[in-house]
């Protein structure tokens, strides 16, 4: 009796697990292909910290599509998001002019990948930050750690609902927004943006929707329930282990 009891339950317990693998993002062979790009090599330390083969699966990204790139930094998932979408893709990489003038290294650093007949599909755009554009309709609109920045003094405390209806107007219809920062505690909204770096995932939500996103999906892949929230997050305790919310939005097909 007990074994039919347990095998019952084990019956039972079956369709939750396969529901629970069936729901985790497939890395495509096209993103394994990029991230083990031998061109990565400096990269390849801090893949499995940033956990880059499950973020890009997350974006949905694929070959032949355009990627908009919001404060690329020194480029590192630029050169995945460069591999994926290949020759007949392209990444733009967004440096807003405000945060060039904070950010010298990191500049020089997009503007010589872009410079490299590697990444011939990679292109350095420099713009206001109030003034998100593109040259054509892109399939993907990325950020990673820098949307609580746009509100900040030194980005010209850009309205982020403002950058969310730009975002909005640069995607094709179908195409998504993929948002990934720094949790702030709850309820506390943009409060920490300029202070501990951080943001409320709740008020990103709130007005990546009011632009006229659909909310599509979020993954737990970088977050980190040892985080206490309430520190910088260059802090020597957390600094490189925050923990990140990686949220997904999509613009309605019509």
């Amino acid at each position: 009796m007990r074994l039919t009891v347990l095998a019952a339950l084990l019956v039972l317990a079956l369709p939750s697990v396969t529901l629970a693998e069936a729901s985790a993002p497939i890395v495509s062979n096209a993103v394994a292909k990029a991230v083990a790009d031998p061109a990565r090599q400096a990269d390849k330390s801090d893949d499995a910290r940033r956990k880059v083969a499950q973020v890009m699966a997350f974006t949905e990204v694929k070959p032949g599509q355009n990627v908009l790139e919001l404060v690329p930094g020194s480029g590192y998932f630029t050169r995945v998001f460069s591999g994926v979408v290949g020759t007949q893709g392209h990444v733009y990489a967004v440096v807003p002019n405000e945060y060039a003038k904070v950010d010298d290294e990191g500049v020089a650093t997009i503007k010589a990948l872009a410079a490299n007949p590697h990444y011939a599909n990679v292109s350095v755009l420099t713009q206001p930050a109030a003034m998100l554009r593109a040259p054509e309709s892109v399939d993907l609109v990325f950020t990673s750690q820098n949307y609580h920045d746009y509100p900040d003094p030194f980005m010209g405390k850009v309205d982020p609902v403002t950058l969310d209806r730009q975002a909005f107007a640069a995607l094709k219809p179908g195409g998504v927004f993929v948002v990934i920062d720094h949790v702030a505690p709850a309820g506390s909204g943009m409060r920490d943006t300029n202070t501990l770096h951080r943001i409320d995932p709740a008020i990103v939500k709130t007005q990546v929707e009011s632009a006229g996103f659909v909310f599509d999906g979020e993954s737990d892949a970088l977050r980190n329930p040892a985080d206490p929230h309430d520190i910088k997050v260059f802090d020597k305790s957390i600094r490189g282990h925050t923990d990140q919310f990686m949220y997904r939005f999509r613009k309605p097909a019509k």
